[in-house]
């Protein structure tokens, strides 16, 4: 092994990035950590995947929040790996690379008509509410009846959303421009669909429950969408979650019609399987037509030739999340993952490429919570240390001076890249509270809240590095511009 530290390359800035970094730290190697993330503020899919409302959200960021916090891992944000430096050059300035890069589009769910203008991806409805940087700031919302496809988190987070009164979200740090948006949604009924039945669908207790206590919003399940095979029952005996979950769905329909007044309703549709999004002569969303599903015996389902078509104007798809490839990297195109076994990246002829490695939901894909995330860390940072330990792991560069942190850095500032750090995060994350604690002034009697998110990625950037805001930022809604008292503002 080398004399000096090993120095690692983690790229992607969300869960499994972080929990990857920390176990690495801990695992007794001599080690120098650098975080790379393309957003210019951390936490991935915790900040920008999950609905603002979403009721554990706030521990998994203060859990996140300690481990960068110590300062042993160092945080380079707004860099995106092959435009800004690419996998060669970071294989050059670092002994091995971790790629923690996750799932940032929709899976593709492929029925007629689903791409009439009106069926929209539910990473993308995800992305705008989230106030993600690079997404439009605009979205339209005209219809009064919407369908989302897909029963896990995800499809709750995008109903929810859809079906709440948008002043119920403002104790949240929803951006305003998105809360204005959705105060003027006509949305009055969201329609959930999914293939099986109460013992196969993916929610999560607690999302499930607290779907029913938005104010003024009905959440109704059909009793005869009830039904359990040999599979389902062996399935729900194997699992208090799913247990808990059928308790929270036959709850729903067990509610008396009389005690059904709120002017929003969720109606959660199981055993119907979509087949096609139909359209008018416009080509614009009508309806959806799904197909009546039974169980199989073994928890599967088929279709029982009984079709329905529902009156929506608008189709949501959560059917789950896809990894994009990175240039520079194998990628497995069908299940849209980097290639790996254990973590270990595996090149075109099926060989581990040294000192390449991946963890989470790019090298898995989308499925599992927080617990798998570390796990796979383990398990991906267990093959980094005995291969460190066989002595394989050697970044490229010529001279040991070219490898690491600051010659990383250096390269960066070659090509004037405006790069973000922990530091800098930290001046962002100070100044979205302000904007939070200022809200009520601004709003009336509404109140503080926690923070207001800054959505701009030029004013993210010049926050965070404490340079003076672009004249064309200034003035706009806190939402997506900086506002005027931030004018001069500068550190250099």
């Amino acid at each position: 092994m080398n004399a000096r530290p090993l120095s690692v390359a983690v790229i992607g800035a969300g869960p499994a990035g972080i929990y990857a970094s920390d176990i690495l730290s801990k695992s007794g190697l001599e080690v120098c950590i650098d975080l790379f993330e393309r957003l210019p503020a951390p936490y991935g899919l915790v900040r920008y995947g999950v609905a603002p409302d979403h009721p554990r959200i706030k521990q998994i960021i203060v859990a996140l929040y300690k481990i960068l916090q110590r300062g042993d891992i160092r945080l380079i944000g707004n860099v995106e790996i092959g435009r800004d430096i690419t996998v060669a050059e970071l294989h050059e300035h670092y002994d091995a690379l971790i790629f923690a890069t996750g799932a940032d589009t929709d899976a593709p769910l492929d029925i007629p008509g689903v791409d009439a203008p009106e069926c929209y991806g539910g990473a993308d409805f995800v992305s705008w509410y989230d106030g993600h940087p690079d997404h439009p700031r605009t979205w339209r919302l005209n219809a009064k009846e919407v369908a989302v496809i897909g029963v896990g988190n995800v499809g709750l987070d995008i109903s929810r959303v859809l079906a709440k009164h948008a002043e119920d979200l403002m104790v949240t740090e929803i951006p305003s421009n998105v809360a204005a948006i959705l105060g003027e949604s006509p949305v009055t009924d969201v329609h959930i669909f999914g293939r099986r039945g109460p013992a196969q669908v993916k929610f999560t207790p607690l999302e499930l429950r607290e779907l029913g206590k938005q104010p003024d919003v009905d959440v109704t399940v059909d009793e005869e969408d009830f039904e359990y095979d040999e599979g389902s029952r062996a399935a729900l005996a194997a699992s208090n979650q799913q247990r808990q979950v059928v308790k929270a769905l036959e709850g729903y329909a067990m509610q008396e019609s009389e005690d059904l007044t709120a002017s929003h309703t969720i109606h959660i549709h199981l055993f119907w399987s979509p087949v096609e999004v139909l359209t008018d002569d416009g080509g614009h969303v009508r309806g959806l037509r799904t197909e009546r599903t039974r169980l199989n015996g073994d928890g599967s389902v088929s279709g029982t030739g009984e079709f329905k078509d529902w009156p929506v104007q608008a189709v949501y798809r959560a059917v789950g999340y896809a990894g994009s490839p990175i240039a520079g990297l194998p990628f497995d195109e069908r299940r849209h993952v980097i290639p790996n076994e254990g973590g270990r990246v595996l090149g075109e002829d099926g060989e581990p490429i040294t000192g390449v490695y991946a963890t989470g939901w790019i090298r898995r894909g989308p499925v599992g919570l927080i617990g798998s995330t570390k796990s796979d860390a383990q398990e991906t940072v267990s093959n980094l240390v005995a291969d460190a330990g066989a002595g394989l792991l050697h970044a490229t560069a010529d001279d040991d001076a070219q490898v690491g942190h600051d010659a990383a850095l250096a390269l960066l500032d070659s090509r004037r890249v405006p790069y973000t750090t922990w530091e800098g995060w930290e001046l962002l994350d100070a100044y979205e509270r302000e904007l939070g604690a200022d809200f009520g002034e601004v709003e009336g009697d509404r109140g503080p809240r926690e923070r207001v998110k800054v959505v701009a990625r030029d004013a993210m950037t010049a926050i965070s590095r404490g340079t003076d805001i672009p004249e064309d930022l200034i003035g706009q809604p806190e939402a997506d511009r900086v506002p005027q008292r931030l004018v001069g503002r500068s550190e250099g």
